[in-house]
């Protein structure tokens, strides 16, 4: 409601699609100067201060041009496929890194782990290793994390799947109807998201004060960096607001603490702290989410009407079915949000092959994917597989 776009009509489809277009290419090029000036991605600290320079310039044109490489295929997807591009990408790239902490046979150095007595980089042979050379716990310790891997997944796919149905009929056709669905994940993974993103820009923030309070031994920055955000040793906060948004992984510190006998009481209270932090973070989320989405009971009740539908045995008035909206869209709301923010948080605590936010990613977008083939496709498919898909 900001801009004032009518997209039913013409002129405004194109004005808003336009704009789209141009903020994304916008933001494509900042985001690529923000991770390359940021020290996100940087060159050789070998080099000259010229040459550095011009490198870190030569990184912000690739990311750039590979940023517009993903537009591009997005809309090629959008237009002659079905799903999203962008989508896509994020379900292959967080597919690929499960693929590869399960499965890969290199060490972290790029070479084969087998007779070089390094570990590999896959859990699955760090399992066979580990049973191999006599060592169950660290067999159990790996065995463990691939198998909350997937109860995150068994998890993330059966919340998905859940939904309230609402009745629907036509009110001059007796006898049609339709069921309006209500996700139980009412705002789908938008909430975490945004939760992830905030902690992102606030380890951002902290690392930049952390680098000015190193140049200054007192001052505002220096007090903000040490009593305020906190600081990093390497990559993992040890002070701060960082420290206690960050998640530690309390299944190596369970199997630390059977071979040393000491538990790090910190890590438990810092977990705990994590997911609260996610489900209200994801809670709030999500009720901005509705009310600035057009996801809410006002704007539903008002779409369902524009379609010529009503609820069997009310009477057609959009007020009474806002009402009846209301009973549903609040709770899926907070519970919706509730769960993502749960499961985002179990996923990392627990160490699974990938962060709780690309599981929900992927589940999400497959599962969307998996709804629109049965959607356009269904009628036109054969037969057995037709019966597979639903």
């Amino acid at each position: 409601g900001i801009l004032k776009i009518d997209t039913n009509t013409h002129e405004g489809r194109v004005f808003f699609q336009g704009l789209q277009k141009v903020l994304a290419l916008f933001f494509i090029l900042l985001e690529a100067f923000i991770y390359v000036f940021m020290g996100g991605l940087s060159p050789d600290l070998a080099l000259s201060p010229s040459a550095f320079r011009n490198m870190q310039f030569l990184l912000v044109g690739q990311l750039a041009l590979g940023g517009i490489i993903v537009l591009f295929m997005d809309e090629v997807i959008n237009k002659w496929g079905f799903g999203s591009g962008i989508s896509l990408f994020i379900a292959a790239g967080v597919s690929s890194q499960v693929f590869v902490r399960a499965f890969s046979p290199l060490t972290q150095s790029g070479v084969l782990a087998f007779g070089t007595g390094q570990a590999p980089v896959g859990v699955l042979w760090v399992f066979f290793r580990a049973l191999a050379s006599g060592n169950p716990l660290s067999a159990v310790e790996a065995l463990a994390t691939i198998l909350m891997t997937l109860i995150v997944f068994g998890f993330a796919v059966y919340a998905q799947a859940m939904k309230v149905e609402i009745p629907l009929s036509f009110g001059r056709i007796r006898g049609h109807g339709i069921r309006w669905p209500l996700n139980f994940i009412y705002t789908s993974n938008i909430p975490v998201i945004l939760v992830a993103a905030l902690i992102a820009n606030l380890q951002l923030w902290a690392r930049l004060l952390q680098g000015r309070a190193e140049e200054a031994t007192n001052g505002v920055m220096h007090w903000l960096s040490l009593h305020i955000f906190g600081q990093f040793a390497g990559n993992v906060p040890v002070s701060g607001l960082v420290k206690w948004a960050y998640s530690p992984n309390l299944l190596t510190e369970v199997f630390s603490a059977i071979q040393s006998g000491i538990f790090n009481w910190i890590s438990l209270a810092q977990a705990l702290t994590f997911a609260l932090f996610m489900m209200a973070g994801s809670v709030i989320f999500s009720i901005f989410w509705v009310q600035t989405a057009g996801m809410d009971a006002r704007s539903q009740a008002k779409q369902i009407m524009n379609s010529g539908l009503q609820i069997p045995g009310f009477r057609r008035d959009e007020r009474v079915l806002e009402s009846i909206l209301k009973r549903y869209i609040f709770p899926l709301t907070i519970m919706g949000g509730l769960t993502v923010g749960f499961l985002a948080a179990s996923a990392d605590v627990v160490g699974a092959l990938t962060s709780g936010t690309g599981i929900l990613l992927t589940v999400m977008i497959i599962y969307r994917l998996y709804e629109e083939i049965a959607q356009q496709h269904m009628m036109d498919m054969y037969p057995a597989l037709r019966k597979m898909m639903v």
